[in-house]
């Protein structure tokens, strides 16, 4: 569930990290998320809300290079399914945003701005 958590946060891309916002915050704003990364379904509201939060927390290319990195480092060697990866891609649109660029597992870090 720690993955899934993680994984969400990497594959949405969200503008956070460590100088706006602590990987322990970002995890607890994307807890309610888990559900719907896990069985898909509804999105629950406050999974939407967590993300706006944390997308409207950093605003640097720094901020959002920091989390990358720290939730590449904690799902490094963890296996998911592609139904799990197509669910947490599908949040930013469900929950009304837009974001300019797509994450996944092996998205660089260095290249996000």
């Amino acid at each position: 569930m720690k993955f899934l958590l993680l994984a969400m946060c990497l594959v949405l891309a969200l503008r956070c990290g460590e100088a706006a916002v602590s990987c322990s915050t970002t995890v607890a704003e994307l807890y309610p998320c888990v559900s719907y990364v896990v069985q898909g379904g509804a999105v629950p509201e406050s999974c939407c809300n967590g993300i706006k939060a944390l997308n409207s927390q950093a605003q640097t290319a720094a901020d959002r290079q920091s989390v990358c990195r720290c939730i590449k480092s904690a799902i490094g060697g963890v296996s998911y399914t592609s139904n799990n990866l197509n669910n947490a891609l599908s949040l930013p649109s469900k929950c009304g945003l837009s974001l300019p660029y797509k994450f996944s597992p092996s998205t660089n870090c260095d290249s996000i701005n």
